[in-house]
């Protein structure tokens, strides 16, 4: 019946419409007939979280780009697992009072790390809790070495971290445009690749708390543009160091 509705008045359309939605069938949501997730956990308590299994298929991707002095906020757990022996220096940037924290900071103010000092940053689900991005994203430019190269996530559809909203806040989610246009003021265009992972089965599982584990290989291969679950982003510092 959709086919033929571009055709024809628009009240006919109208008539069409609500007939059509009279014979609709009732979907059974099953569990998801509810008003509360089966987790709060983001998948944690259930096995893989959803948005993990992405981040580390986009690691995987550019495994290569993990070398040398290599700077991850919060821990180093990417850093080894996909750096390996290429790592020479591997720095953790985290809060004061962090025992594994080689270097204490806030991103959006961070005059005390030299410029021009890593080959590379791992950036992983960080940025939503940064509410001035333009600073973090400068610092960031700047304390890569020429050529050195950021690796970024950032949720798209998502719920909220209680935990980190309720201690420094959680601000933004984001579309592959405005990490495009976020990233390219001070890379340039031609030195960000942005890419969007998911889907509406897959946005609809993680909202749910759901795991990588309870869901088929399949749902995670097709990517659907206007279902933006997770963002990622390449961002290289051109050899020139601008």
């Amino acid at each position: 019946m959709a086919s033929i509705l571009p055709s024809i008045p628009q009240q006919m359309k109208e008539v069409f419409v609500r007939i059509e939605r009279k014979f609709l069938s009732t979907i059974d949501l099953g569990r998801l007939d509810s008003l509360h997730p089966i987790s709060t956990s983001f998948g944690n308590d259930r096995g893989q979280p959803i948005d993990r299994y992405y981040i580390e298929d986009f690691l995987s991707q550019h495994k290569n780009d993990i070398y040398g002095r290599v700077l991850e906020i919060g821990d180093n757990t990417y850093t080894r697992n996909f750096g390996g022996n290429k790592v020479e220096q591997s720095d953790i940037l985290h809060v004061k009072g962090t025992p594994s924290a080689t270097i204490v900071a806030d991103i959006t103010r961070a005059d005390n790390i030299p410029s021009n000092t890593f080959d590379c940053i791992i950036l992983t689900q960080t940025l939503q809790f940064i509410y001035d991005l333009p600073s973090a994203i400068s610092h960031l430019h700047r304390i890569l070495k020429p050529g050195g190269v950021l690796l970024a996530t950032m949720p798209g559809i998502s719920q909220i971290s209680r935990y980190d909203m309720d201690r420094w806040g959680e601000f933004w989610r984001f579309t592959t445009q405005s990490a495009q246009q976020l990233f390219e003021k001070e890379f340039t265009e031609k030195n960000v690749q942005v890419r969007a992972y998911g889907n509406v089965l897959i946005a609809t599982a993680l909202l749910h708390g759901l795991a990588v584990e309870e869901l088929k290989p399949e749902y995670f291969r097709y990517q659907d543009p206007d279902y933006q679950v997770l963002i990622t982003v390449r961002a290289v510092k051109s050899q020139a160091g601008n």
